[in-house]
């Protein structure tokens, strides 16, 4: 992997600890789930109109994206709603490089160099002893953060192998984030049938986080045209980095030592990803 596309998957991981954080930590936590779905919506429809449709061989990756992601919303909501930042994340992030790397070995035949392997190896172990960190916890918010990973392994493969076949980077990212557009639909139409109040500051929050998730989306899908998608996939779990710190500092989650040494062990494994992914 080239340094500019290391870089460039780096600030991507960034973005993407940054809104999860805004997720978990906001006080209407499916509002904000509204605010950023409908961010999606309105940046997909501008970047429909700005490219051209994607190739007819993406829109199979493409629908199976789309179905994904719906369940990784309600995964998302009942994940942050029972369990920790510095918890749910790095389990479902950190599942997903190992599965991503099966995955594309098996559909596409794509492979690592022995180096890259260990970089995911060591991702893998970083972010596994920042999973079971939490002490005194219901398992619950595991089985949703498992079930958050496999479902990120899942759409980033679709993505993957779809972005690459559809000849318009911005018109598949354009339908796929459309495709969202029910989620803001149906919470805030429930919500007014209800009479229940809107606080547009939480919306606003999800707005800015739509954004945020748009951004940090949109880079990986284009740097997975350039580098193997199974070390793209990987670097960006560095993400795990980002939000153990927002977890501990932030939130005050705790055992704070073992999370801080594991994401050590995942940034070794990133450098591990860059020089033989």
């Amino acid at each position: 992997m080239s340094g500019q596309a290391l870089g460039l998957v780096l600030f991507a991981a960034v973005l993407h600890a940054s809104w999860n954080a805004m997720v978990r930590g906001g006080s209407d936590r499916a509002l904000t789930l509204a605010g950023v779905a409908m961010a999606h919506g309105i940046l997909g429809a501008v970047f429909i109109a700005l490219s051209p449709p994607p190739a007819p061989e993406s829109w199979p990756w493409l629908a199976l994206s789309a179905v994904v992601h719906y369940v990784y919303y309600w995964l998302l909501f009942r994940a942050y709603r029972e369990g920790d930042l510095s918890q749910v994340y790095p389990i479902s992030r950190g599942m997903s490089p190992a599965l991503v790397t099966l995955g594309v070995m098996v559909l596409i035949g794509e492979t690592l160099t022995p180096a890259g392997f260990a970089g995911v190896a060591l991702v893998s172990c970083g972010i596994g002893l920042l999973a079971f960190s939490a002490r005194g916890r219901a398992r619950a918010p595991l089985w949703f953060a498992v079930a958050l990973g496999i479902m990120i392994a899942i759409y980033s493969v679709a993505d993957g192998i779809g972005v690459r076949a559809s000849n318009a980077l911005l018109g598949y990212m354009g339908w796929l984030f459309l495709s969202e557009a029910l989620i803001p639909a149906v919470v805030l139409g429930r919500r007014l049938r209800q009479r229940q109040r809107l606080d547009p500051r939480v919306l606003a929050l999800g707005l800015l986080g739509g954004v945020f998730s748009v951004a940090a989306y949109g880079i990986a899908l284009y740097v997975k045209t350039i580098a193997p998608i199974g070390a793209v996939s990987a670097v960006r779990e560095s993400s795990v980095i980002i939000a153990a710190l927002i977890g501990v500092f932030l939130f005050g989650e705790r055992p704070a030592g073992l999370r801080l040494v594991a994401a050590g062990v995942v940034a070794i494994g990133v450098a591990a990803l860059a020089i033989g992914g």
